[in-house]
């Protein structure tokens, strides 16, 4: 059977969304949500997890990072790659393995959307964000840097990984902005992670007060709302509404 280019793009679409639905519905059939959530369940597997990280360590950065990229690659949103990370391998070695991952990770879903999906994106997205092409054509690395410094404007990460198709900006420069962009929001995310393995290492018990009083806390919830205060700043003055 002969395919033409756009046949062959829509079939392999198809089989792209259905590994998509059925990677994430294996996922979540193998992962109790409630264990997730709860304190007495993640405490008491702390130590597992950590001793396998020090007898294991380049194994687990290995399937950590190509997890992450696959989870990227499913439309995967960032906090709990970010926050296991901080909480497995800290926050200078967390924050490194998790940007160069998303970085990794995004660059090749947006090659994929952009192959694959971009007549859906535009039907889907360009009437809301199509303003922003002017911004972009300036200089398209300086403002998607600054646009992944924002945080994608508040954007939910999937699509903010996947917007800038509409703006047919260069890989390199997707790589380089999503590596450079990201460490700001990223380490806020991880050193939070890495903030809750040491609380849980010296607190038998869940206390909001505790949690709130932690200095690895409340550091990373603080400059979590000043992000979001110069993501707002960087929205006003870059990405303006002409």
């Amino acid at each position: 059977m002969n395919f033409t280019s756009r046949n062959l793009k829509l079939a392999i679409g198809a089989i792209y969304l259905l590994i998509l639905f059925f990677g994430l519905y294996y996922l979540f059939s193998l992962v109790d949500l409630k264990d997730l959530t709860s304190y007495e369940f993640i405490r008491s597997n702390k130590d597992i997890i950590l001793e396998y990280k020090n007898n294991n360590f380049l194994f687990l950065t290995f399937i950590f990072f190509i997890f992450s990229i696959i989870w990227y690659l499913l439309l995967g949103f960032a906090g709990p790659i970010l926050l296991f990370s901080g909480f497995v391998f800290g926050k200078w070695y967390g924050i490194l393995i998790a940007v160069m991952a998303a970085s990794v990770g995004t660059t090749f879903l947006y090659l994929l959307a952009k192959l694959f999906f971009t007549d859906l994106i535009k039907e889907k997205l360009e009437p809301k964000f199509s303003k922003l092409q002017l911004a972009f054509r300036k200089n398209e690395l300086l403002y998607f840097t600054l646009y992944r410094f924002a945080g994608g404007g508040g954007i939910p990460y999937g699509i903010q990984n996947v917007l800038p198709v509409l703006f047919n900006i260069s890989t390199k420069n997707y790589f380089i902005g999503t590596f450079l962009g990201s460490w700001p929001t990223m380490f806020i995310t991880v050193a939070l992670g890495a903030g809750i393995e040491k609380y849980i290492d010296i607190n038998e018990k869940l206390s909001f007060f505790k949690i709130i009083l932690s200095p690895d806390i409340y550091f990373p919830i603080l400059g979590f709302l000043l992000m979001i205060l110069i993501g707002f700043i960087i929205k006003k003055l870059f990405f303006k509404k002409n």
